[in-house]
């Protein structure tokens, strides 16, 4: 299973994020879900997470949230 590292500025810090590519997809699915970029998204993850909680763990859990309630609705 290969990653892919993105870097985005979040909160004016630049960071770089690496996920799977499937993670990316679902990423861009919910953002568009939410009528959001990638970047803001990410932010939005970012405001709610615990700071002890990694990043991109974060991401992955909103992903499959977002397709959970695909699948209940």
């Amino acid at each position: 299973m290969s990653l892919k590292k993105r870097s985005i500025t979040l909160h004016g810090h630049r960071t770089s994020i690496t996920l799977e590519p499937e993670f990316w997809s679902g990423l861009e699915d919910l953002a568009r879900s939410q009528g959001k970029n990638i970047t803001a998204t990410i932010a939005g993850i970012d405001d709610e997470r615990n700071p002890e909680n990694n990043l991109s763990s974060c991401i992955r859990v909103a992903v499959l949230k977002h397709f959970q309630n695909q699948l209940i609705s």
